[in-house]
C-alpha cells in the first residue's frame, strides 16, 4: 500500500485534496461537537497534517482543531498568498505540530489548490458539468457571491472540493471568474495514447503535444498517474480537447511518516476491505482498537463512496493507521429566515421557533452580506438578520438543528424549510417539519423529487407521510407558520 501513497496520495493534496466534510457533499459536518479523544497512548513525532475544508478564521479551522496560524505560510494555486486569501469551504492541506491530546495546534503551512478552473458547459439538477467534470452541487456546497443564482451555463468557476469513487467531484466551495488567465484541471491519466499524444481526465481530452510534461517517473505519462493540465485553448469537439500548455506530475506529498498525525476527511475509495481503502488520496487502514462515531456506527458500516473524518498515525507500512473513523451525516435539514433571536454566550439561535446549535469548531461560518463581517461569529448576528442554516436534527427528535453550514445574507422576505414531516404532521391543507406549521392554498406549486410539478395536488398529498423529506418556500406569516407558494418532495 505504501506504494500506492507514492503514487496517489498527490492526488489529495497536489491536485486538490480529493474530497469534502463535508461530508457534506457533498457534503460534511459532524454530529459530535466536541473535540477528539486523545489517541489512545499512541506516541507522535509531533508531526499534524490535517486535509478537509476551511470551517472557520480567527487561525485557521479545520475537521474540527484550531490551528494558530500566527507564524505560518500560505500558498494558493501554487503562488504565496496569506489568510485573507482563503475562505470558508475551501479544501486545505495544514502542516503543523500538535499535542497528543489535541490541543496546541501549531500550523507551519496551509496551502489550497482547486481541483478545477474552467467554464460551465451545462446545469443539472445535481450541479453542473464543467471543463469535462461533472461536479455536484449541494447543501454542503459554500457558493461565493461571485456566481450568479441559479449558475448558468458559459461562467468561468473555480472548484474546491472532493472526489467520489467514479471521478464526480462534490464541491465544497464554488466561485466565479470575470476572467481565466489559462484553464486547469486535476486528475487521473486514462485512456493514453503516446503516439497521438493524447490522455483523458474523465469527459476531457487533453492534447499533449505541444508540452514537455514535467516530473514523470521514467519521463514518461501513464494510464493512473495523478496530473495537474493547464491551457488556454479548449476545443468544445467532440471530442472536448483542451490544448495543454504544461502537464505536470504530482508525486507523494507525503513519504515515510511514520508516527505522523494526520486527520483527513473525504470519500471512501478503492475500498478493498475494512483494513484497506483510500480516503482523500490517503491509504487507510484499520484494526481492532479503532473507534468509531456515532454511536451505532462500527467497521461492518465501511464500504465505497461514503464520507468519513479519519484520525490516527502513518505506520511503518505509510498507510494511515486509523485511531477514530466519523461517519458524516448529510446535511438533510435546511432552514432559512429571519432570526427571532442569537445568543453569542451559548453560540445559538432560533428561526421559525426551532433553535440551532452551532461548535465554533465545526459550524462553517460565512458572511454574505456588505458588511462582510470574517470571521462571523453568532455574537454578530442579531434579531432581524436573514440567515441559511444547513444541517440536521440533533439529538434526533429533538426539533433542534446542529447546523454545519451558516450563512448570513441580505435582507429577504422569503423562507424555506426543508426537513422531515413530524410524526401525525400531515393534516392537509398543512403539513409539520420541526415543529412549523407549513400551509398550503389553491396558490401553491406541488412538485415531486425530479422537479416536475404535480398535475393534480391529490398526487402530492398521497405521495407524502410521516417522516417524508420536503422543502417548502414562501412567506413567514407568524414566528412559527410558513404559507407555502412552492412545496416539493425531496430524495433523502
Amino acid at each position: 500500500m505504501f506504494t500506492q501513497l507514492k503514487n496517489i496520495c498527490a492526488f489529495l493534496l497536489a491536485i486538490t485534496l480529493v474530497s469534502a466534510c463535508g461530508g457534506s457533499s457533498g457534503g460534511g459536518g459532524g454530529i459530535t461537537p466536541s473535540p477528539p479523544p486523545p489517541t489512545g497512548g499512541i506516541t507522535r513525532t509531533g508531526v499534524a497534517i490535517a486535509v478537509g475544508p476551511i470551517t472557520g478564521f480567527g487561525s485557521v479551522i479545520v475537521n474540527g482543531i484550531r490551528y494558530d496560524t500566527t507564524n505560518a505560510t500560505f500558498t494558493k494555486n501554487g503562488a504565496a498568498a496569506v489568510q485573507a486569501d482563503l475562505s470558508v469551504g475551501q479544501f486545505v492541506v495544514v502542516t503543523g505540530t500538535i499535542d497528543d491530546d489535541n490541543t496546541n495546534a501549531v500550523a507551519t503551512t496551509v496551502d489550497y489548490e482547486s481541483i478545477l478552473e474552467g467554464p460551465v458547459s451545462s446545469v443539472t439538477a445535481s450541479g453542473f458539468v464543467a471543463f469535462g467534470q461533472t461536479v455536484l452541487k449541494g447543501p454542503g456546497t459554500s457558493v461565493d457571491d461571485s456566481c450568479p443564482d441559479p449558475l448558468v451555463a458559459g461562467v468561468l468557476v473555480e472548484v474546491s472540493g472532493s472526489v467520489l469513487e467514479n471521478g464526480d467531484i462534490d464541491a465544497s466551495r464554488v466561485e466565479c471568474k470575470a476572467v481565466l488567465l489559462e484553464m486547469e484541471v486535476k486528475g487521473k491519466v486514462s485512456g493514453l495514447d503516446s503516439n497521438a499524444m493524447t490522455f483523458q481526465i474523465n469527459a476531457l481530452t487533453v492534447d499533449y503535444s505541444g508540452t514537455t510534461p514535467r516530473d514523470f517517473p521514467g519521463e514518461s505519462i501513464s494510464d493512473g498517474d495523478l496530473v495537474e493540465v493547464k491551457g488556454t485553448n479548449l476545443d468544445q469537439g467532440p471530442p472536448l480537447t483542451l490544448t495543454a500548455t504544461d502537464v505536470e506530475f504530482k508525486g507523494p506529498r507525503f513519504g515515510d511518516n511514520e508516527g505522523d498525525h494526520i486527520e483527513v476527511e473525504g470519500f471512501i475509495t478503492d475500498f478493498v476491505s475494512a483494513t484497506d481503502f483510500m480516503v482523500s488520496g490517503v491509504p487507510v487502514t484499520t484494526d481492532g482498537n479503532t473507534m468509531y462515531e456515532p454511536a451505532g456506527f462500527s467497521v461492518t458500516d465501511l464500504g465505497p463512496n461514503l464520507k468519513v473524518e479519519v484520525e490516527g498515525e502513518y505506520n511503518s507500512d505509510g498507510d494511515l493507521l486509523a485511531t477514530k473513523i466519523d461517519f458524516k451525516q448529510a446535511k438533510n435539514i435546511r432552514v432559512t429566515g429571519l432570526v427571532d433571536s442569537a445568543d453569542g454566550g451559548t453560540n445559538t439561535l432560533v428561526i421559525l421557533g426551532i433553535t440551532i446549535s452551532t461548535d465554533p469548531n465545526l459550524t462553517r461560518l460565512e458572511d454574505k452580506t456588505d458588511a462582510d463581517v470574517d470571521p462571523l461569529r453568532i455574537a454578530d448576528i442579531v434579531a432581524g438578520d436573514y440567515v441559511e442554516v444547513r444541517g440536521q436534527e440533533f439529538p434526533a427528535g429533538s426539533g433542534e438543528i446542529l447546523a454545519t453550514i451558516l450563512e448570513r445574507d441580505d435582507l429577504d422576505t422569503e423562507a424555506i424549510i426543508q426537513g422531515f414531516i413530524d410524526a401525525n404532521g400531515v393534516n392537509r391543507p398543512a403539513i409539520s417539519v420541526l415543529g412549523v406549521t407549513i400551509e398550503t392554498n389553491g396558490a401553491t406549486i406541488f412538485q415531486d423529487v425530479d422537479d416536475s410539478v404535480f398535475a393534480n395536488p391529490d398526487d402530492f398529498w398521497n405521495s407524502i407521510s410521516d417522516g417524508s423529506l420536503i422543502k417548502a418556500k414562501g412567506v413567514e406569516s407568524t414566528s412559527t407558520t410558513v404559507i407555502a407558494e412552492e412545496i416539493e418532495i425531496e430524495e433523502e
